[in-house]
């Protein structure tokens, strides 16, 4: 990873249980320009898909914070008063984008960087 270049940021933080408790993706690829960048598109189908999946089959609604003027940043937090059977449909979707994400930056490490905080 080069020093300066743009790059998307992502965290994932874990509860002492293991389960993804929240996450943040940051920053923009700028590998392609502008309406072309896949890295950047690919980041965002994978976030938004989960959180729309999180919301229609668990039927939770996480805390879903977005700013796209500054820098581009999405911030979701999972609620702690739902059930075991949403926190499962939840952890499945939040696993699944995390494997993806790091499927992305396998393929793309210049301009993506997820890690995941205990």
């Amino acid at each position: 990873m080069k020093e300066g270049l743009p790059m998307i940021k992502g965290s994932f933080k874990r509860n002492e249980s293991g389960h993804i408790t929240s996450f943040e993706l940051s920053g923009h690829a700028e590998a392609g320009p502008y309406g072309s960048d896949i890295v950047c598109a690919a980041v965002s189908a994978l976030a938004f898909s989960t959180v729309n999946g999180i919301e229609a089959l668990s039927g939770i609604e996480p805390l879903v914070e977005m700013d796209n003027e500054n820098g581009g940043q999405l911030y979701v937090e999972m609620r702690r008063d739902i059930t075991g059977e949403q926190t499962n449909i939840s952890q499945i979707l939040l696993e699944n984008l995390l494997l993806g994400l790091q499927a992305v930056q396998a393929e793309n490490p210049e301009f993506i960087d997820i890690k995941t905080i205990h």
